[in-house]
């Protein structure tokens, strides 16, 4: 266990700047071997602190709206990538400003905007909904599942618009392999590949969990090649989750334990404030030493500090009896959290903490009062 784990405050996320590069040299290298572009989606992961160092390895950025393409933009640099179900019209100047790419989710969006996006210089692009889903129990997160408002679907296509559009775009995957590609690839290209003579670009999404250790790399990287080569695209990857996967932890204490029919204790880390995700997905995290429940000799139920009778983690075994003042730390906590947290019940937000390669630990952001208040009228 890394010796920060006693030397932070608590709740607190800690990126390891190893962890993070070693995400970003097997990126690099998909990039360097398939010709693909590759871009960080802001929306699993926007610790700016982070962003130089990313931009080392990476060619820009996607935004699912004006606020996340701004910080691309400012943070960043490099390509700026936007796309959103629907823009608003008193954002889209700010958008042009700050956009290279602009995908439209319709062709009403484009109808709409298309004329003075190609009027400011920017490349247009399509979101395409290929109807073929992959994804097993994650319905929330399949933009295929029926009645998407994600995405053009074949029945309205209309090939007559496609002037001024540069390409296509589809993202249909959620913490998948290189085989779930394949397939939706098989979809798409059937109902759509005719369409990709003559475009600049094709851009595949995210979900693809490239650094992954079981992930097909290799497939991943033929498949890239054979659609640059026949239909002479560039091709982007949007992936949010492989750039930091497990390159984070979540620190968290003990604050009381008590016994309901089991063991119960309650931390100062909660699922609904600060990791949203073991609730919406739902999942259960995992947490250093700790094992399946009644694996190890004592059993725990883990809630969180809020009202909500729900906020529960999960149930974990460990070797001790927990004590108030215990660290428990969570794992792959740097993606989707910081993100997605929320200052429900007025509970303090987590610090964000940078541990480096040289083994000091940078404190990037403490949260107070004012960060809760602020948010309110």
């Amino acid at each position: 266990m890394r010796q920060y784990v006693d030397q932070t405050a608590t709740p607190s996320y800690v990126v390891e700047e190893a962890l993070l590069i070693h995400n970003l040299q097997i990126l690099k290298d998909v990039k360097d071997r398939s010709g693909a572009k590759i871009l960080l989606a802001q929306k699993a992961f926007s610790m700016f602190r982070v962003y130089p160092l990313i931009a080392q390895y990476l060619d820009g950025t996607t935004a699912s709206g004006l606020y996340e393409a701004r910080l691309g933009r400012e943070a960043f640099g490099h390509e700026v990538h936007i796309f959103s179900p629907a823009y608003r019209e008193d954002e889209w100047e700010a958008i042009l400003k700050v956009s290279d790419h602009i995908i439209f989710n319709s062709f009403a969006q484009w109808e709409r905007y298309g004329k003075d996006a190609l009027a400011a210089g920017k490349s247009c692009g399509l979101r395409i909904n290929p109807e073929c889903s992959t994804q097993e129990g994650h319905d929330i997160y399949d933009p295929c599942a029926p009645f998407s408002r994600l995405g053009t679907t074949k029945a309205n296509f209309d090939p007559a618009k496609l002037q001024g559009l540069s390409g296509l775009h589809l993202h249909t995957l959620c913490e998948q392999n290189a085989d779930a590609l394949v397939t939706t690839l098989v979809s798409f290209e059937k109902a759509f590949g005719e369409y990709l003579y003559g475009m600049e670009w094709l851009n595949l999404g995210g979900g693809h969990h490239i650094t992954r250790p079981d992930y097909d790399r290799e497939c991943l990287i033929q498949t890239v090649k054979r659609l640059r080569e026949t239909y002479g695209v560039a091709v982007y990857l949007e992936p949010g989750e492989a750039i930091a996967l497990n390159a984070g932890v979540l620190i968290s204490s003990v604050l009381d334990t008590l016994y309901n029919g089991m063991d119960i204790a309650i931390l100062d880390t909660s699922a609904a404030c600060h990791m949203p995700d073991v609730l919406e997905m739902p999942y259960r995290p995992k947490i250093l030493g700790a094992g399946e429940p009644g694996e190890k000799p004592y059993t725990y139920r883990l809630g969180g500090p809020t009202c909500l009778a729900g906020d529960i983690i999960g149930d974990y075994s460990f070797d001790q009896p927990l004590c108030p003042g215990d660290r428990l730390v969570f794992c792959d906590m740097a993606i989707y959290s910081m993100v997605k947290n929320n200052t429900f019940n007025g509970i303090r937000l987590p610090d964000i903490m940078l541990y480096r390669s040289d083994n000091t630990l940078e404190t990037v952001r403490s949260f107070g009062y004012e960060d809760f208040k602020n948010r309110l009228s």
